[in-house]
């Protein structure tokens, strides 16, 4: 989200999972795009019988924004699902 402000990135949509936290906008070619992370395993929202239970909610850009940025060698070593 840093990175994208500062590059004058604009958003299309941000959204809350419950197992991910997914920013939305568009590259150069207006192609979509979506960034996201994985909540850990732990954090899943579940339902009395233990099934997933994944919804979609606005994302609290402020609290993503108040999250401590890692360390650059830890963000670099981890790469995401990449789809063509």
């Amino acid at each position: 989200m840093r990175r994208l402000i500062a590059a004058d990135i604009p958003l299309e949509g941000a959204s809350d999972h419950g197992v991910s936290e997914a920013l939305y906008l568009r590259d150069l070619d207006d192609n979509g795009v979506e960034l996201y992370c994985d909540r850990p395993r732990e954090q899943w929202p579940r339902t009395a019988d233990g099934d997933l239970a994944m919804f979609t909610r606005p994302l609290d850009l402020a609290a993503l924004l108040a999250v401590r940025e890692p360390p650059a060698e830890s963000a670099a070593e981890s790469v995401g699902q990449i789809e063509g």
